[in-house]
């Protein structure tokens, strides 16, 4: 439990832990049995847990960090505690916010989320709606649509749940054929959606309903609720046609019924109850901890529905949902599916500690406070909704080139065990036998492996994020405000600034907002292509999202949830994705455009944006078709035009850096640079020859380096082709060199491009015909090696 909390907690500010106690000697009342009397000591006993907390926590006190008296302290300041309470999250809180009052602990009622003034969980449906963004995921995948198409349920849990009682209530078209809880086992074999959603409603209205409340008069033939503590229970035909079972079997037993349940052929299982029903075979029922379970526990091979959402925590082990999921079966983890309570705690505490500033500057009373708080509920659910739907995307990208992923992969794993941050086999990662045994398969990691190096990751990023200058960078801040609710930072924009957690928030953000859109080996990877640092790559990254205006473009893409097929959203992420990779490492590579990134943005965005938007006329006829092909390939797919256009031109706006970067070091017009640079590419068939380059094998990590090398000198070699022909032929004959604006050069006054390029080519008459030449003999080879497209390179070079 603490280690899938602890992977969950990457979407929140700070990180956090589990603890709990147990009640040993209870008053005599409450151990005959008086429910009242146990409530009362379980209060009394949580509040000295928790002043036996704040007895050793520093405070706050005029901005000042007090530590508490008569404590000896071995660490650094650190006033900074909050709770939670997993079970009555609303009387716990108060009561725990009733104790920080007492103490005149700083955070006020910020102490503990939820309670009488802050955000109800169950109300908010947050963690079920959480979950429910995997499920539609999932469904999505395969062409289903949950929330206009019927689908059959199976799961544990009743209605009376928050987790289960909410989930069965995000889709009108939800068929619950069968459920158990720990008093009762439910079967409707085939249910009247309208119907059955209805009483479902009624049900979870119901204060401490069961199964037992459920209308059996609205039950279909076949079905009905029984106790667990039944001796045997009779199985009709038509539960045995939906559970799967074989023909003759009339009675079970609750154990052997709840068994059949796990195992039903439904299209999705919803885990919104407590215990672990799923382990590997790997494993014995003592690996899972949960003997209550023992008996009805199942594998993930034995596994017959499509889609497994766990609402609930541990409800199978990580090396089951690895063993479901490497027979196509459909799973996150835990962390990924339930996290949406744990970040909007996380949310309401934050915002809190803001808006208590602004009660005690006084522009703002306690109840007035209270009310603002209620304003904002459906915008900070939508918040913290936004990281489970992007932390789906993340992994159905990563899963849609799993096997293409795998070597790098494998060396960002080796780079956490070598740094000390990951145990392979504690987290259940396959180690590198496991790893080629896939690879030789064409296998790569699963959803829940892919999960768990993606929270890695974050932590990692996160704390070298936050020990740079990062947060202080001026562009980079301004997502302070995007963490909360758009209320707050119209209202109180200077507050937010002086959030005593602004730093951390600000981390926690970016590395979200960053890794749910490349993945979890991105920066790794540019640190061995580049040598940079993370922090750095940060910034790259941040500079080249800025530059292309590429959020407005996902934003349309996401627009297309159920219009389109996953696999074309994936397709317009991977192309995003792309220009990323090459935008962020010109940005590195340039390094003084990292200085001041608000400069960058104001030199490069506006060129490079005309060179998108003009690129039909200047590219060569041949790269034009091409565009044209993968546009209407897009809109086949059901893409909008206008986007369709925008992602096909990706790949050759990259090139807007180098044309913006020439306009600017020789002065002249972003247009007529950019006609010279596709003029001379199109003539020299450099478009082409970037397919053949990205074609290169990179099964190793030295093939890889290498691609990315000879894709940095293409790029090189055309930006110093245009400045060639655009200072008339004068150039040194070195492409490094020629890489350094030379400020002795003056810029001839603008002609056409066309004009420039043919008194440059008449100027290196041989020089173009051996490059022709060379041309037409590698074009017609099935594939071009690495020493080929050197060859050709270096002759390229002797043009300039």
């Amino acid at each position: 439990l603490v280690k899938a909390q602890q992977v969950k907690n990457v979407v929140i500010v700070p990180v956090g832990s589990k603890g709990g106690f147990v009640l040993k000697r209870l008053p005599a009342a409450a151990a005959a049995g008086d429910r009242d009397a146990l409530q009362k000591e379980g209060v009394a006993c949580y509040q000295a847990y928790l002043r036996g907390l704040l007895d050793l926590t520093d405070n706050l006190i005029g901005g000042q960090v007090v530590p508490p008296p008569d404590v000896v302290r071995h660490d650094a300041d650190d006033p900074y505690l909050v709770v939670a309470a997993d079970k009555g999250t609303a009387t716990f809180s108060d009561i725990a916010n009733g104790i920080a009052a007492e103490y005149g602990f700083w955070l006020g009622d910020a102490f503990a989320s939820g309670g009488s003034a802050g955000y109800d969980h169950k109300k908010m449906a947050i963690t079920a709606r959480g979950a429910w963004e995997s499920v539609k995921r999932h469904f999505r995948s395969f062409g289903h649509d949950t929330q206009s198409q019927p689908f059959t349920v199976a799961g544990v849990g009743d209605m009376s749940g928050d987790v289960f009682g909410n989930g069965m209530l995000l889709s009108r078209h939800i068929r619950l054929q069968a459920a158990f809880d720990h008093r009762h086992i439910f079967i409707d074999p085939a249910p009247d959606t309208e119907t059955s959603f209805v009483e479902r409603e009624r049900l979870f209205a119901l204060p401490r309903s069961s199964w037992a409340d459920y209308d059996t008069g609205l039950i279909s033939a076949g079905g009905g609720v029984w106790q667990r503590s039944a001796k045997s229970i009779p199985v009709s035909v038509q539960a045995r046609s939906v559970l799967g079972l074989a023909a003759g079997i009339e009675q079970l037993t609750p154990a052997e019924l709840m068994q059949a349940i796990l195992l039903a052929p439904v299209d999705l299982f919803y885990n919104g109850g407590i215990g672990t029903y799923l382990k590997a075979a790997s494993q014995s029922h003592a690996d899972c901890g949960d003997r209550a379970n023992d008996a009805i526990r199942v594998n993930g091979a034995q596994l017959r529905c499509k889609v497994v959402a766990e609402g609930g925590n541990l409800g199978c082990t990580q090396l089951g949902r690895i063993e479901f999921a490497l027979r196509g079966g459909l799973i996150n983890t835990d962390a990924i599916d339930n996290s949406a309570g744990v970040d909007c705690s996380d949310h309401e505490v934050n915002i809190k500690i803001a808006l208590n500033a602004v009660v005690a500057d006084g522009e703002l009373t306690p109840r007035q406070r209270d009310k603002l708080l209620a304003e904002m509920t459906s915008d900070v659910a939508a918040l913290v909704l936004r990281d489970n739907t992007f932390q789906n995307q993340v992994l159905a990208v990563g899963g849609a080139r799993a096997a293409a992923l795998l070597d790098e992969q494998g060396r960002y794993l080796r780079h956490l065990v070598a740094s000390g941050r990951l145990n392979r086999q504690i987290e259940f990662l396959p180690d590198d036998d496991a790893l080629a045994e896939r690879a030789q398969a064409g296998l790569g990691l699963t959803a829940p492996e892919l999960a768990v190096l993606l929270a890695y990751h974050k932590m990692a990023l996160y704390d070298q994020v936050l020990a740079s200058d990062v947060p202080e960078d001026p562009t980079i801040a301004g997502t302070l405000v995007r963490y909360f609710p758009p209320l707050l930072g119209q209202r109180f924009p200077a507050v937010l600034q002086r959030h005593p957690l602004r730093r951390e928030i600000i981390a926690t953000h970016v590395v979200n907002s960053m890794v749910n859109r490349v993945g979890p080996t991105f920066v790794h990877r540019l640190q061995e292509e580049t040598g940079a640092a993370p922090p750095d790559i940060v910034r790259a990254y941040i500079g080249t999202r800025q530059v292309f205006d590429l959020v407005p473009l996902w934003q349309q893409n996401e627009a297309l949830d159920n219009r389109v097929a996953v696999s074309t959203q994936n397709q317009i992420v991977l192309a995003s994705v792309r220009l990323i990779e090459r935008g962020t490492v010109w940005l590195l590579r340039e390094r003084a455009a990292l200085r001041d990134l608000d400069a960058t943005l104001q030199r490069f965005a506006p060129g490079v944006a005309a060179v998108g938007e003009g690129l039909d006329r200047w590219l060569a006829p041949q790269e034009r078709a091409a565009l044209a092909a993968q546009t209407d390939g897009l809109v086949a797919q059901g893409v909008p035009l206008a986007l369709a256009q925008r992602v096909a031109r990706l790949d050759a706006q990259v090139a807007g850096l180098d044309i913006v970067q020439v306009a600017a070091e020789l002065g002249a017009p972003v247009a007529t640079v950019a006609g010279v640079y596709f003029g001379v590419g199109g003539q020299l068939d450099l478009g082409w020859l970037a397919q053949q380059v990205a074609a290169l094998p990179a099964d190793s990590h030295w093939q890889a380096l290498a691609r990315v090398a000879m894709q940095g000198d293409l790029s090189l070699l055309a930006r110093v082709l245009a400045r060639s022909v655009l200072k008339g032929g004068g150039e040194p004959a070195d492409a490094a060199q020629a890489a350094e604006p030379a400020d002795a050069a003056q810029p001839a006054e603008p002609a056409e491009p066309a004009a420039l390029i043919n008194a440059w080519q008449a100027q290196r008459e041989g020089q173009m015909a051996r490059c022709r030449q060379l041309l037409a003999d590698l074009r017609p080879a099935p594939a071009l090696d690495m020493a080929m497209l050197s060859v050709l390179l270096r002759e390229l070079r002797s043009l300039v």
